[in-house]
């Protein structure tokens, strides 16, 4: 039987969610409560690996069990085993050939940005941060460059696995929430510290040190040398994947009626 599930965690103390040997991360944490709740060992796959840091709302995966037991089981069973910060939102049985990473038709993140000429501190890691105001209709301009299909390379990490860097960005909106700032990107798929790239250089056009055009530029430079520095992963959240409305998967959770400045979306 194969079983989707929601996951919600807060990325601050982990080291990304892709396993890794020292096993600090969401995933090593999930499979771990997994396997202890199945009595046999669990491995699972992801809609989107997120980095160190990085929040998740709705980060979708798939595993294959023997195990018969009820979705809402699987879901306080396994949530018994987890840390605080991290825990499954729903349980959905689906067929054999759903496949959380290749299925999803797109993804979304959005990033809280605080604006404030002091550092936040209860915040910390729950928001970015910028000292110097920003301009809301040049970053608008800016990001309109970026939509449509392009070759994203300018914004690639060096330790990106991707076998293309050509990537369909299909919406940015930019709103404004008292001192917060809510930064929404949707795209078929992400490179490897893509956003947090694109982040950089937004906030290089709303703070007046670049203009708008520039975005154009290093866009099409494709050489991630031009582009701002890698914007800091406080405050991102991956928002989860789009699936096919037939897989009858719940595209949001409870963590969608918070996020910091008070916005629900």
């Amino acid at each position: 039987m194969r079983l989707a599930l929601g996951v919600a965690y807060r990325g601050t103390a982990y080291h990304g969610w892709q396993s890794q040997p020292d096993g600090c991360t969401v995933q090593d944490h999930l499979e771990k409560a997994l396997s202890r709740f199945a009595v046999a060992p669990i491995q699972t796959l992801c809609a989107g690996r997120t980095d160190t840091g990085v929040h998740g709302l709705n980060q979708v995966v798939h595993f294959d069990t023997d195990r018969d037991r009820e979705p809402f089981s699987w879901v306080r069973g396994t949530n018994r085993y987890l840390p605080d910060d991290i825990a499954v939102q729903w349980c959905s049985p689906v067929s054999d050939d759903f496949h959380a990473r290749n299925l999803a038709r797109g993804r979304r993140y959005a990033y809280i940005v605080v604006e404030s000429p002091v550092r936040p501190s209860i915040e910390k890691g729950s928001v970015g941060w910028t000292f110097r105001p920003l301009e809301a209709e040049a970053m608008r301009r800016a990001a309109a460059h970026l939509i449509g299909e392009h070759d994203f390379s300018a914004f690639r990490s060096s330790d990106c696995q991707a076998l293309s860097p050509v990537k369909l960005m299909r919406e940015i909106s930019i709103v404004r929430h008292g001192a917060y700032w809510r930064f929404d990107f949707e795209a078929v798929a992400f490179l490897h510290h893509m956003i947090r790239n694109l982040m950089g250089c937004l906030i290089a056009v709303g703070t007046g040190t670049r203009p708008s055009d520039w975005v154009a530029e290093v866009l099409a430079s494709r050489r991630r040398e031009r582009a701002a520095p890698t914007f800091a992963a406080d405050g991102l959240y991956f928002l989860g994947p789009r699936y096919d409305a037939h897989h009858g998967l719940p595209t949001r959770t409870a963590g969608f009626d918070w996020l910091p400045g008070g916005w629900q979306r």
